[in-house]
C-alpha cells in the first residue's frame, strides 16, 4: 500500500510540476515576443519560428548581429525559452519529440521522487544554467541542497552537478559528445545522455571514464545522486 501511495503522490507533484512549467514556458514566451526574439516550437518532429505577426516559419528571422551582440550575463538574466548560448550566439534547440519527452518525463518520475524523499537537492526540467562561456538547457538537471543559491527568477550561475540530455533526430553525435565534455569541464560531476533509438544511456563522468548502459542495465547516482537506482529499461518504458 505504501508503494501505491507513493506513487500516486509521485504522479500528482509531476503533473503539478508540469503545470507549472507550462506557465512559466508561457511567460518566457511572452517576454521573448517583448524583446523580438521568435519563440521556437516543435510540430510534427520539425522547427518553427514565431514571426512578430504571429505567423510561423522554418527559417530562423532572428538577426545575426543580435545573436552575436547579447552577452552571457544578459541571456542568463533573460532566460529566453527554446535557446541556448554558444560561443557568443543564440542556437536554437532541437525540436523535442513524442519519444523525447515521454523519456524526459519517466528520468524526471524516478529521479525527482528520489531526491524528494532524501531532500538531496532539486531537479529542474529545460532549466538554464551557465556551463563555463555558454548557456546551456539540459533536459534534465540535478542540483544538490549545498549548491542552491542565487536569484530563482535568473538561470543558475553555475552548472548542474548532474545533467541529463534526451537525445533529438536532430542531433549530431559530435556535438553531442562536444557538449557533455563542455559540462565536465565547467564542473558538471555526471552527465547521462539518453539515445531512443538504442534505449541506452551513456554515462560521462570524465573525458576519459565514459560507459555505455544497455536496456539490462540498471543506472545509478554514484556519489552524485546518493542512493539512486533505476533499471535503464524503466526510463524508454
Amino acid at each position: 500500500m505504501r508503494n501505491d501511495k507513493l506513487s500516486l503522490e509521485t504522479h500528482e507533484w509531476a503533473s503539478e510540476m508540469l503545470r507549472i512549467g507550462n506557465r512559466a514556458v508561457k511567460r518566457a514566451q511572452e517576454e521573448n515576443r517583448k524583446k523580438g526574439i521568435p519563440n521556437v516550437y516543435d510540430i510534427n518532429g520539425h522547427r518553427y519560428y514565431e514571426l512578430p505577426n504571429g505567423e510561423l516559419t522554418t527559417e530562423d528571422p532572428y538577426p545575426l548581429s543580435k545573436k552575436s551582440s547579447m552577452t552571457l550575463a544578459e541571456f542568463l538574466e533573460y532566460d529566453i525559452e527554446g535557446y541556448e548560448y554558444v560561443k557568443g550566439k543564440l542556437v536554437p534547440m532541437s525540436p523535442a519529440t513524442r519519444a523525447h519527452s515521454k523519456i524526459s518525463v519517466n528520468v524526471i518520475l524516478n529521479l525527482a521522487q528520489h531526491v524528494r524523499e532524501n531532500q538531496l537537492g532539486e531537479v529542474h526540467v529545460e532549466a538554464t544554467f551557465r556551463v563555463g562561456e555558454r548557456g546551456l538547457k539540459p533536459d534534465v538537471a540535478f542540483v544538490s541542497s549545498t549548491r542552491l543559491d542565487g536569484d530563482e527568477n535568473k538561470g543558475f550561475p553555475v552548472p548542474p552537478d548532474l545533467a541529463i540530455e534526451v537525445l533529438s533526430p536532430t542531433d549530431v553525435q559530435s556535438r553531442v559528445v562536444e557538449k557533455a565534455f563542455a559540462y565536465l569541464n565547467a564542473g558538471t560531476r555526471l552527465v547521462w545522455i539518453l539515445e531512443p533509438h538504442s534505449q541506452t544511456v551513456t554515462v560521462y563522468r570524465s573525458e576519459s571514464d565514459i560507459d555505455l548502459l544497455t536496456y539490462e542495465d540498471t543506472l545509478t547516482g554514484e556519489d552524485v545522486v546518493p542512493g539512486f537506482t533505476c533499471p535503464v529499461s524503466q526510463l524508454f518504458a
